[in-house]
């Protein structure tokens, strides 16, 4: 099992949903950073179950213990190690998922995978939870990317059938993407939102789930970080992004939209402007040949509906070899995507993170 991100700032991610706590170690961590508590805390609550109507009604902190890596506040250059501790865990509801897996879940993968030995128990290491320590290690690396003026920031873009504006992906202010990064349901127009929560609503009336977009914007980076081939910007990013539960597509500036253009439109003409270069439309999402040009980087990633949900649904027995109904108990997300928004930030925060640190070396 792997579950470490980075090469250079490597993130290692360890804990069980109903374990005592999870946590995260960071190796070769910026040195001399100042953390700001109060921001890894916004961060964490945006991401914590039982604070919002779309989330799952499990009560968590998440408030992170900070066991090595910093003092007085600083960070030292050693390796961050924070746990968060499990507080409010009910793993009798998951007693019978080892033998009747979930549809769409890991449960039976995980099975055959590690020969029936993997912790069910709120999906064990495979669970959504685990991206509290991600928020966690993420939020230190926005802190050091905001020293060198580089903000990301992300909202809500589509739920169900009710949709958001999109960034205009060629003026995206840092106001904007610090504003949206307070936010517990992040949207540019905030009108949707009433529309957003009634599409979550009818599904958790009628025991399902729904899933959504999310887009994430990334300014202020330089010209030049990344490469061709297997190590461009998008491999980084994507890699980072797939670490998220739910996650089961991504795209870049205009993504699929491609398909249906002819080059005259698709390409992003470019022109000098103070003598810096830079383009009049960012279809390209701010990465060309796999590294940055200087435009934002623009992406959006859609996320499935949460798998554990309350209506009756087809599956097999493992002991009895035979197919069953399955009825799901327990407290799960009718729609996990506002909290998975900072999950993404966070992962994309490492992944720029580490591209900067392979020019720095």
């Amino acid at each position: 099992m792997s579950s470490q991100i980075g090469k250079r700032i490597s993130v290692t991610i360890f804990g069980e949903s109903h374990g005592p706590a999870i946590g995260m170690v960071m190796d070769n961590p910026p040195a001399g950073l100042k953390i700001d508590n109060d921001y890894i805390l916004t961060q964490n609550a945006r991401r914590a179950p039982g604070n919002d109507p779309t989330a799952t009604p499990r009560k968590e902190a998440d408030l992170p213990e900070f066991l090595s890596g910093i003092k007085n506040g600083v960070t030292t250059g050693a390796p961050i190690t924070a746990i968060i501790r499990n507080t409010n865990t009910k793993s009798v509801d998951y007693d019978a998922l080892m033998r009747n897996p979930r549809p769409s879940h890991s449960d039976y993968a995980a099975y055959v995978h590690y020969n029936g030995h993997n912790d069910i128990s709120g999906g064990g290491h495979f669970s959504g939870r685990l991206t509290a320590p991600i928020v966690t290690a993420g939020s230190i690396l926005r802190l050091y990317l905001k020293e060198k003026d580089i903000e990301i920031g992300g909202h809500i873009l589509k739920i169900g059938n009710a949709e958001d504006m999109r960034f205009d992906p060629v003026n995206i202010s840092d106001d904007k993407l610090i504003f949206l990064s307070k936010s517990n349901f992040a949207l540019l127009n905030p009108d949707v939102e009433s529309e957003m929560r009634a599409e979550v609503e009818a599904a958790r009336m009628d025991n399902d789930s729904i899933g959504g977009i999310v887009e994430i914007a990334v300014t202020g980076l330089p010209a030049g970080l990344g490469g061709p081939m297997f190590d461009g910007v998008e491999n980084i990013i994507s890699k980072a992004v797939f670490g998220i539960p739910a996650v089961k597509g991504i795209e870049f500036g205009a993504g699929f939209e491609f398909a249906t253009m002819r080059g005259s439109k698709a390409n992003d003409q470019m022109y000098y402007d103070g003598g810096q270069v830079l383009c009049s439309s960012n279809n390209c999402g701010g990465i060309t040949g796999g590294i940055t040009n200087s435009m934002p980087i623009v992406f959006r990633v859609a996320l499935k509906p949460t798998p554990s949900i309350s209506k009756p649904q087809s599956t097999v027995d493992l002991k009895s070899g035979t197919t069953t109904e399955l009825t799901i108990h327990g407290r799960h997300d009718p729609c996990i995507v506002p909290r998975a928004l900072p999950a993404i930030e966070a992962v994309t925060a490492i992944a720029i993170a580490n591209l900067l640190s392979e020019v720095a070396d």
